[in-house]
C-alpha cells in the first residue's frame, strides 16, 4: 500500500521535520510513505474574502494536479468526521481493500482547502474542532497512520 501526504507548503522547523521523518522510517515496515508538497501562496495582511478564495483556488489547482484517479483521497478538515484511533485503523484497513492502490491525505494551507479539493475527496477527516499548525498536523497524522498499522497488525502500541 502507498500512503501519500499531500500538503500545501513546506515544513520550516527542523523538529517537525525530524518527527515526520521518524514516523516515515517506522512506516517503512508497513507501506510506502511519501510526502508531496505544493507551493503555498502568501496571504497579505487584511486580505478580503475574495482574495482569500483566489488564493485557495490557486493552491487547489496545485493539489488537484497531484491527485490521480487510483487514489482514495482523504481531506483533513475541521468539518470532517471524527474517529477514534481504532475507528481510523478500521477505516485504513477498509481503504486498503477498496480497489484503490493509494491513500492520499490532503492537508491544506493556512486558509484551508478550496471546495474543489473537498469535492474530490472520498472521505473528510477531522482531528478536532481546534486549528493546528499545518506542520504539526503532519506529525499528528503520521503518528496516527503508524498507530493504525500497529493496531491492524495486532501489535502493541501505547494507548
Amino acid at each position: 500500500m502507498r500512503i501519500i501526504l499531500l500538503c500545501v507548503g513546506k515544513i520550516k522547523e527542523s523538529f517537525y521535520r525530524d518527527a515526520v521523518a521518524e514516523y516515515a522510517k517506522r512506516l517503512g515496515r508497513y507501506c510506502t510513505f511519501e510526502i508531496i508538497e505544493v507551493a503555498d501562496e502568501q496571504t497579505p495582511e487584511g486580505a478580503g474574502a475574495a482574495l482569500e478564495e483566489q488564493i485557495k483556488a490557486r493552491e487547489a489547482r496545485r493539489l488537484l494536479a497531484k491527485i490521480r484517479d487510483n487514489m482514495l483521497v482523504c481531506t483533513l478538515e475541521i468539518a470532517g468526521r471524527r474517529l477514534s484511533s481504532e475507528q481510523f485503523a478500521a477505516w485504513m484497513e477498509q481503504a486498503a481493500v477498496s480497489g484503490k492502490s493509494q491513500i492520499c491525505f490532503v492537508i491544506g494551507g493556512s486558509l484551508g482547502l478550496h471546495v474543489s479539493v473537498t469535492e474530490r475527496a472520498d472521505f473528510h477527516l477531522s482531528f478536532s474542532d481546534m486549528t493546528f499548525p499545518h506542520q504539526l498536523m503532519r506529525v499528528i497524522l503520521s503518528e496516527q497512520i503508524y498507530r493504525a498499522f500497529r493496531i491492524n497488525s495486532k501489535e502493541p502500541y501505547h494507548k
